[in-house]
């Protein structure tokens, strides 16, 4: 069933019926509808690579005709999904919004907690709770909504929980996201009681589960299955997934396919609210996806990463042709960027002889504990650990009168000497220092949600926590990515001039005339 032919049916079972009427901008006017896109993973070099694939509509079109920013950076590390979609909603780092990655530790329970877990809002259609409450800073969104005195539509699309509900903020209509477990559309009772009836319908007729389990995922077609950009390993056969098994929607999830999902759905949450029909601004939040399949080394799945690519172009010619068509080329403002990572398995360094270490956590902090031991005597100074942070017992130094202030200069002194380990922060470091020199360390730095230490292993190093063999690799490679602006009377410009993604909230806030974020300082882009 074509697209076309599903939105009629839905239409057919909402009984909905929208005229929307076609009316020229006002010379210098706010746009109907803002669209701002994140595009997980997304980077400059595969981006310019496949070029000779893409079609005219989709990353062609957004290059040739709109505003480009190629020299953007991440005023933060480390980053990550949510930590990035919240600097981009908000305007500022983790140091302020407090969302400093997908998870942290809870100091009270020494649990793992997901930046949107929040089990005073149980999710409609999945069995994952979910609210914006641990972000504590205001959105653009948001910002919108108070700006128009809540008449502004507010939505956000992503195949990611942390995605969608970051990016929806606290005030927004609604935040839908992929279930990993039934592949249907669903959201938390944080936006509402029931999903909305077309959301509903849209999961009867055409959710991604269905599509998962009825589809191949092989070339978008044979010119992509006989071009590759990654010639180092030779040609590579075409591939051909399917999605089984318990976890079989988180794999389409990494997948090429999942896009044409949040594509579908963004089309119909503007058709069903009728997003941009009047005179005042709304705001559509998407997510696509754009890392390797299941995660793996790209060695691995060079073509499904090109393909990745063309389908996504495909995608975004597909949204903005829909858009445009209904709404008008100058009533639409499209933002598009990345996350502006890379997620995916590395190499092994040492079988190829490249200098790499393991830094042993656990045996680390047990040398740590004696060595703390003999100065203060015996005693359990290290309360737990968690990925590359440790958490000093403060009821034990409080009851040995030891300052922290002393604690964490013995620790960052003892834990520096010990190979692999490049750097060494402290919590009181970071709050107090105003050493350019680490300043991207403290904007990921949260002081609510982080650790007393933070160890930084040389690259190539990776840290492993042998009670529960997780492993982190470090690495230190920037990834380039754009911001790109397009519509609205955007005009075309290659801009190289340095930026940082905090500045694309106030540039947004700018342009439809209302207040930035409450914690953002950072100038408009234009």
């Amino acid at each position: 069933m074509t697209n076309r032919y599903i939105y009629i049916t839905l239409l057919a079972v909402l009984g909905f019926h929208a005229e929307v009427v076609a009316e020229e901008a006002q010379p210098n006017g706010a746009p109907r509808l803002v669209v701002s896109i994140t595009i997980d993973q997304l980077r400059s070099d595969y981006l310019e690579a496949f070029t000779p694939l893409y079609s005219n509509n989709g990353f062609l079109r957004l290059l040739k005709d709109g505003k480009v920013y190629t020299n953007v950076s991440y005023p933060f590390t480390p980053i990550d999904r949510a930590s990035a979609t919240a600097a981009i909603t908000t305007g500022v780092t983790p140091y302020y919004n407090n969302i400093s990655g997908l998870h942290w530790l809870n100091r009270e329970t020494l649990r793992p907690i997901g930046c949107v877990d929040d089990p005073k809002h149980t999710g409609i259609n999945t069995a994952e709770t979910a609210s914006p409450d641990k972000m504590i800073t205001s959105t653009i969104g948001d910002e919108l909504k108070v700006a128009t005195g809540g008449k502004a539509v507010v939505y956000a699309i992503a195949p990611f929980r942390e995605s969608a509900v970051l990016s929806a903020g606290h005030a927004a209509n609604g935040a839908l996201w992929i279930d990993d477990v039934q592949g249907n559309w669903c959201s938390s009772r944080y936006y509402y009681t029931a999903l909305p009836t077309w959301a509903q319908a849209f999961n009867r007729i055409v959710s991604p589960g269905q599509k998962a389990d009825a589809t191949e995922w092989t070339p978008f077609s044979l010119l992509a299955s006989n071009f590759s950009y990654f010639m180092q390993t030779g040609e590579q056969k075409p591939f051909k997934h399917q999605f089984e098994g318990v976890g079989r929607f988180r794999q389409y999830k990494t997948s090429a396919l999942v896009n044409g999902d949040v594509t579908d759905m963004a089309l119909q949450c503007v058709t069903s609210t009728g997003m941009g029909n009047d005179k005042i601004t709304d705001m559509l939040c998407i997510t696509y996806y754009a890392g390797t399949y299941d995660h793996q080394a790209v060695t691995d799945c060079q073509l499904e990463m090109q393909d990745t690519y063309i389908r996504l172009d495909n995608e975004l010619g597909r949204l903005i042709d829909t858009l445009e068509e209904k709404l008008g080329h100058d009533n639409v403002l499209f933002v598009l960027t990345s996350t502006g990572y890379s997620n995916e398995e590395m190499a092994d360094y040492q079988a190829y002889k490249i200098p790499s270490g393991t830094f042993y956590m656990n045996r680390s902090i047990n040398l740590m504990n004696m060595y703390l031991g003999a100065t203060w005597g015996q005693g359990n100074y290290v309360e737990t650990v968690y990925k590359n942070q440790i958490f000093l017992n403060r009821k034990l130094l409080e009851a040995k009168r030891i300052s922290m202030t002393e604690a964490l200069s013995r620790s960052q002194e003892f834990l520096a000497m010990m190979s692999g380990v490049r750097n060494v922060y402290t919590s009181l470091q970071l709050l107090t220092s105003q050493n350019e020199l680490i300043q991207k360390v403290r904007n990921g730095f949260s002081p609510d949600n982080c650790g007393d230490i933070f160890i930084e292993t040389a690259p190539g190093w990776r840290i492993l926590h042998e009670d529960t063999q997780e492993s982190e690799l470090s690495r230190a490679a920037f990834v380039q990515f754009p911001i790109i602006f397009f519509g609205a009377g955007i005009l075309s410009e290659q801009v190289q001039l340095p930026v940082t993604i905090d500045q694309i909230a106030p540039t947004i806030a700018k342009c439809i005339r209302i207040r930035a974020p409450n914690a953002c300082s950072s100038k408009p882009l234009f």
